[in-house]
């Protein structure tokens, strides 16, 4: 790899960026600058101060070949050939590029994410006053170039034509590098206009911006580096992004079909075929490439019959490593483990994207079911996974470090799943839960929250009106959602404290309809409206409540601290079931857990139920 380091003016930049001749890498991600940042740029420049490097890859490479794009804001014939490829820099010279020609009006944000048009003048008098005074001086103003107030009605500054900036005293930056002279010779006062054109004009017309040139001989894994360990100033690529630039640039996949590979259409074509599994939206590019790595690895391992064989990774330099050819011979196995893995979430009554507990914990539940093939649907093998996904979930693993529990999963629970004599995953071993951790489970914050809403509808939990299986259909028709049982505003009037109203202990998931029939008021009331709204009697109804492990008599006697205690200890046994572990009881028993003993989960779930 060979490259140089030569100083170019802004001006050439410009023309470049307009003209096509510097584009960029069609992986490259879009243009991200807020207005604040743009505007800094601009007084940097009108300073005279330096701002950093570009780096830019001289295009014909034969081992990288990558697809160009323009520049955001910039219209390129169809064709158009670059001669640099912008590897580093794209916010900057985006920015400057449409602040500083055309028509200066730059696609950008706020500070809050809005998306905004913005103009930028520089106010000439406060600008030539003193140069510490060119922050204050350089204005970003809307597209039209009017400043309002007052929900827009009313005018604070109008700089939309040249007569206007003229009065003001405001110099449109979007004319810096184009037709100046005539804007400053129509100037009344021509003196000002001379100065200004000393102090800020010409000075900018010799503003450097060093490049670092690559060669055309720079290979396809040093520009993998040089994206690493190399961005100045910008946003860090990912390893999606990374590998984009490595299999673009693959000779052999180009000499065998004469096409280079483009790794973000191949992703795109991904989420098309998992268009008809919506749980999948969470699953991002990244996670898809880590749980090819981890097969990739252990089918190294595996295959390794030295004493120290490579272990199995998720790491970010082991993502690295895949080759193209790693990626073709399992893209598309995983992308069909992905979609069992929903089939597999939808059992456990997880149907939407903001009901998975863990996304990341759905990257090694891919790579098992990819190392299991069909034996993952034996009904032994089906339960050991399971009580491994509840492990994960419940015992709250999947938080951080998770790249080593990955590495695990994917090495013991096959082994495991397949015959319960081997050692435990370490996922299974770690977990654990305690009572007072009810307490604390209040919002969809927390995976264990999640958990425990779907643990209630995988019991068979069915809707209060209309007596319904809340399953996948249900779940979208009735407008599902997890709601007080107790109501928020009836606990509050009735002075319940936050920890007891927000505890998942006091949430189940019901239908919006049920969810307005119960209103504000307490439990005694809705249970009556709902009988007569739905013709059901108490005990049908009562039935129903079991399904929710909700003990009806403690809420039909309005009797809080009792039916919190009750439902409590039916939620302790509802996790004992799912990990196979004994719950720590920590919570000191008071007078209601005594009348509340004689729940169990199997009771209540047992009830009688009315024929549908």
């Amino acid at each position: 790899m060979g490259f140089l380091t030569p100083m170019h003016e802004l001006g050439e930049y410009l023309a470049w960026t307009r003209s096509g001749e510097i584009q960029l890498p069609d992986f490259q991600r879009g243009y991200k600058w807020e207005d604040e940042r743009i505007r800094q740029l601009l007084v940097t420049v009108l300073r005279g101060h330096p701002m950093g490097a570009v780096m830019l890859l001289k295009t014909g490479n034969s081992q990288v070949r990558f697809k160009p794009r323009a520049i955001e804001g910039v219209e390129l014939a169809p064709g158009t050939d670059a001669k640099y490829l912008l590897l580093d820099g794209q916010q900057r010279l985006t920015s400057l590029t449409q602040a500083l020609s055309g028509t200066g009006v730059v696609n950008t944000k706020d500070a809050r994410g809005k998306l905004l048009d913005r103009r930028y003048f520089i106010h000439m008098e406060t600008a030539l006053d003193d140069e510490a005074r060119v922050d204050e001086a350089l204005i970003s103003v809307p597209a039209d170039g009017t400043i309002r107030s007052n929900f827009g009605k009313d005018i604070v500054l109008d700089l939309s034509t040249q007569s206007r900036q003229h009065e003001h005293g405001y110099f449109p930056l979007h004319l810096l590098y184009g037709d100046y002279m005539s804007w400053i010779l129509d100037l009344a006062d021509r003196d000002r206009g001379k100065v200004f054109h000393e102090r800020f004009i010409k000075p900018a017309a010799t503003y450097d911006i060093p490049a670092i040139v690559l060669d055309e001989n720079t290979g396809k894994a040093a520009v993998a580096t040089v994206f690493e360990k190399v961005n100045i100033g910008g946003l860090p690529l990912n390893v999606f992004e990374l590998l984009t630039a490595v299999f673009a640039g693959d000779a052999d996949h180009y000499a065998r079909t004469g096409e280079d590979f483009r790794l973000n259409d191949d992703w795109r074509s991904t989420q098309e075929k998992w268009a008809s599994h919506p749980v999948l939206a969470a699953v991002e590019n990244t996670d898809f490439l880590q749980a090819m790595t981890m097969l990739v690895t252990r089918k190294r391992q595996m295959a390794d019959t030295s004493e120290r064989p490579p272990a199995i990774s998720a790491k970010r330099e082991d993502v690295l490593k895949l080759t193209l050819d790693d990626y073709l011979e399992w893209r598309d196995p995983l992308t069909e483990a992905f979609k069992w893995v929903s089939g597999f979430l939808a059992d456990r009554h997880i149907f939407a994207p903001r009901d998975v507990p863990y996304p990341k914990q759905i990257v090694p539940l891919a790579a098992i079911k990819a190392t299991l093939g069909k034996d993952a649907d034996l009904i032994a093998v089906s339960d050991r996974l399971v009580r491994w996904y509840w492990c994960g979930v419940l015992g709250e693993l999947y938080g951080s470090a998770i790249e080593t529990r990955f590495a695990r999963d994917i090495e013991m629970v096959p082994t495991w799943a397949m015959d319960d004599t081997k050692p435990l995953p370490r996922t299974v071993q770690d977990a654990n839960f305690t009572e007072s951790r009810l307490h604390s489970l209040r919002t969809r914050n927390a995976a264990a929250y999640k958990g425990i809403a779907a643990l209630i509808l995988d019991g068979g939990a069915r809707d209060w009106m209309e007596d319904k299986a809340l399953d996948k259909v249900q779940h979208a028709e009735l407008a599902v959602d997890i709601h007080h049982v107790f109501p928020q505003k009836w606990c509050t009037d009735t002075g319940i404290d936050d920890e007891h109203r927000e505890s998942i202990v006091n949430k189940t998931t019901i239908s919006a309809r049920t969810n307005r029939t119960i209103g504000g008021v307490a439990p005694a009331s809705y249970l009556e409206i709902i009988e007569s709204r739905a013709q059901v009697d108490g005990g049908q109804l009562d039935g129903i409540l079991a399904t929710h492990l909700i003990p009806a008599e403690y809420l039909r006697a309005n009797a809080f601290d009792a039916y919190f205690a009750a439902r409590r200890e039916l939620l302790c046994q509802l996790v004992e079931n799912a990990i196979g572990k004994t719950v720590q009881r920590d919570i000191d028993q008071g007078f209601a857990d005594e009348d509340s003993s004689q729940f169990e989960l199997g009771e209540i779930a047992d009830q009688e139920l009315p024929d549908i």
